[in-house]
């Protein structure tokens, strides 16, 4: 059993993953209970390789004693979130949100107004609850996806502009 990780852990940081990280990924996927019973085929042997987080914006949470808390990846043509994954033992503690959160800034910095995401159907109202809509259906695609996903975009807001500061020289003495 996976101990559970208590709130303080969430201040982590977000960091860009390396080639090293790429079997801790997959450890972190392989452990996905989201993925278990009618889903366990879509990730039964799947694995995130040096290559593709050498080949794609791959960021990963990081509790501040080094474990993987969770992570994604960006695609950025088109925009889309190819893969999110939070441990189940972070699950709720806001580690996804912080990982949406850091993904809307990456995509935003890139020049992107929207992200498209495929999301696996149990976690389609975690993406409503951090702003996705529902833009249609991606059909099941056998033997790969043997199941219908809710196809949602994230639409991104212009990056907040700094309020401008007006400073008023003042004169001293006579």
């Amino acid at each position: 059993m996976t101990p559970r990780i208590t709130r303080p852990a969430v201040a982590g940081t977000v960091r860009r993953a390396t080639a090293r990280d790429a079997k801790r990924l997959t450890r972190l996927i392989q452990a996905s209970s989201a993925y278990e019973g009618p889903y366990a085929p879509m990730i039964d042997g799947y694995r995130v390789g040096p290559d593709y987080i050498e080949t794609h914006r791959v960021f990963l949470a990081a509790a501040p004693d080094g474990r993987v808390l969770g992570f994604y990846a960006l695609l950025l043509a088109p925009p889309e979130l190819d893969l999110m994954f939070v441990a189940d033992a972070a699950q709720g503690l806001g580690v996804g949100r912080l990982l949406v959160e850091h993904m809307k800034g990456q995509a935003r910095d890139a020049g992107a107004d929207a992200v498209r995401v495929v999301s696996h159907p149990p976690a389609e109202g975690f993406y409503r609850q951090v702003g996705a809509e529902r833009v249609g259906t991606v059909p099941a695609n056998p033997p790969a996806v043997m199941w219908d996903r809710p196809e949602m975009v994230i639409r991104l807001s212009p990056a907040p502009t700094p309020t401008p500061t007006l400073k008023v020289a003042t004169r001293t003495g006579s």
